[in-house]
């Protein structure tokens, strides 16, 4: 990936580093050097994420195991209705479960992964198996035979029964009885582990979950579980990150290119231009496939994949403000067309495009052997990302061409896009400068906002550390207000300023009432560049 330049900010590592797939614990032989590793991408600037289950090993000898021996001793364990500690079976063998509802059980976790951080200083959690799975149904001993276990109604589930393939419902937690705990198994696992996150590394906690309940976009993001790479998954993945930008959690993907099953190249490069746009975003397989990094493919197919990293990495700046309104509002990121458009029933069905926020349509590829997509428009004017070509609809579809290098992306008139000169990672291209994007409506206005802070730092809101500036287009004006300041936008410059919609070609330009060279194309599009406009500062540009 770095020898070819392509962007990379995070590096995972699933349950193989692992030894013998126990918690806190890495393979001494196989993944000897991951301390080292890890240090190595901290130089670079890039974070190491490793996956945790909540299943602890329960059969290696005594006091050679902490995590297991200091569980006991502390009573973090479910237990079985008669008091014992519950046995399942996960990847390391017969397991014990923590009980997250249990605030001990937080304290006996932190504990462990600092004493893991200690050895491997890893930047976030991917927390994994925690509905909790057990491939046993109920425990090692089975369950009895109650109305918790066999309850008047049992839905439709895997199985048949409230056990299978997890623990039982009459198992006994801190709070109450699993029965009652069950779909809050990984919400409380994501609090404990966002919690220890925050003490250990002192800075915003990262952590993807596999299982959630309603409020875990407060505490974790989600990724769309074990998929097959087939057009079909695909597909379906963006009706799921749509569902669950509605249900709270905007931090979703899928696993990018599939992680089932053998990938090709052409699904992978259409994958890769999606996934670019999944509000998180991770190529992941299964160990026993073929490689799909953007660095296994061909010259042409790497191409592809690499400036589709690279648009993505260009739009941080419009993508960090969406995540900063779903924050303190509670909006959405990426967003299904009828929730801007609800007087237009032909939304009601579109799930094979979406929005970010109310601003940039996505239209992706998600058909074998094609190079052209059929995108819907809702009424109004709209801007070509790439050329700001105009495309006028009233409300119907367009067939677009979508060569294997090419994902089509809209700005829908009235908005303000910022973007910023990107990098390989974060740490390199957050002092680069910002470029704006401004597509006028047919009434020549338009608005944006960008939100700004150092990005890593715990409640920079809640703590006035951060900058907020408005910007906003009316009159052949264009204006940047500093609603909040903060030192950190006082380090980054604006560059360049793009006007769509520019009906007629103007003949004097000027910025802060200091005239300026421009451009101006007959696709009425105006470029003012060269500029080194503080962040901080309020500035102005107009044209006549």
């Amino acid at each position: 990936m770095r020898n070819y330049g392509i962007p990379q900010d995070v590096q995972w590592n699933d349950i193989d580093y692992m030894n013998g797939s126990r918690d806190f614990t890495f393979d001494p032989e196989r993944f000897s050097t991951l301390p080292e590793m890890v240090k190595d991408l901290h130089k670079k600037g890039q974070r190491y994420v490793m996956i945790l289950d909540p299943g602890i090993s329960s059969t290696q000898p005594p006091e050679s195991y902490w995590p297991y021996d200091e569980g006991l001793r502390r009573g973090v364990f479910i237990n079985d209705s008669d008091g014992n500690t519950l046995i399942g079976k996960v990847w390391p063998g017969l397991t014990a479960f923590p009980d997250f509802s249990n605030p001990d059980t937080h304290q006996w976790w932190y504990e462990n992964l600092q004493k893991f951080y200690t050895q491997v200083p890893f930047d976030g959690l991917w927390i994994d198996m925690n509905e909790p799975s057990n491939f046993f149904d109920g425990s090692l001993n089975g369950c009895p035979s109650n109305d918790l276990e066999n309850p008047p109604y049992t839905p439709g589930i895997l199985g048949g029964t409230l056990r299978a393939k997890t623990v039982c419902a009459s198992a006994v937690q801190k709070l109450s009885v699993h029965y009652n705990l069950h779909s809050l198994y990984g919400l409380m696992e994501a609090m404990a582990s966002a919690s220890a996150l925050r003490k250990i590394v002192g800075k915003r906690p990262f952590v993807i979950s596999r299982s959630t309940f309603p409020s875990q976009g407060r505490y974790s993001g989600h990724w769309l579980g074990d998929n097959g790479s087939k057009w079909k998954d695909l597909s379906m993945s963006i009706p799921g990150i749509l569902n669950f930008n509605l249900l709270g959690i905007p931090l979703v993907g899928a696993d990018i290119c599939g992680f089932s099953g053998s990938t090709t190249e052409e699904l992978c490069v259409r994958w890769m231009q999606l996934g670019a746009f999944y509000p998180f975003s991770r190529n992941h397989n299964s160990i026993d496939q073929q490689p799909q990094d953007p660095a296994s493919f061909s010259p042409l197919a790497r191409t592809a994949m690499k400036e589709a990293l690279l648009l993505r990495y260009s739009l941080f700046p419009f993508l960090y403000t969406l995540f900063h309104r779903a924050h303190v509002e509670g909006w959405t990121v990426a967003r299904a067309l009828l929730f801007e458009f609800p007087d237009d029933v032909k939304t009601y069905a579109i799930d094979r495009q979406f929005l970010w926020g109310r601003s940039l349509l996505v239209t992706p590829v998600l058909d074998p052997g094609v190079d052209y997509v059929v995108g819907y428009f809702p009424k109004g004017l709209w801007y070509d990302y790439y050329t700001g070509d105009s495309l006028r609809s009233a409300g119907e579809e367009v067939k677009l061409q979508a060569p294997l290098d090419k994902i089509n992306l809209h700005v829908r008139e009235g908005s303000v896009i910022p973007t910023q000169t990107p990098n390989t990672t974060l740490w390199i291209s957050t002092g680069n400068p910002l470029h704006l994007v401004v597509a006028l409506s047919d009434d020549s206005t338009a608005e944006g906002d960008l939100f700004w802070d150092d990005g890593e730092s715990i409640d920079t809101y809640e703590t006035d550390q951060y900058a907020y500036i408005v910007f906003s287009a009316s009159q052949n004006m264009f204006t940047s207000k500093v609603l909040h300041e903060n030192i950190e936008a006082t380090y980054i410059t604006v560059e360049t300023v793009s006007f769509f919609g520019v009906k007629q070609m103007p003949s004097n330009v000027t910025v802060n009432s200091k005239e300026t060279p421009f451009t101006y194309k007959t696709n009425q599009v105006l470029t003012v560049s060269n500029l080194v406009l503080n962040l901080g500062q309020e500035f102005t540009i107009s044209w006549i």
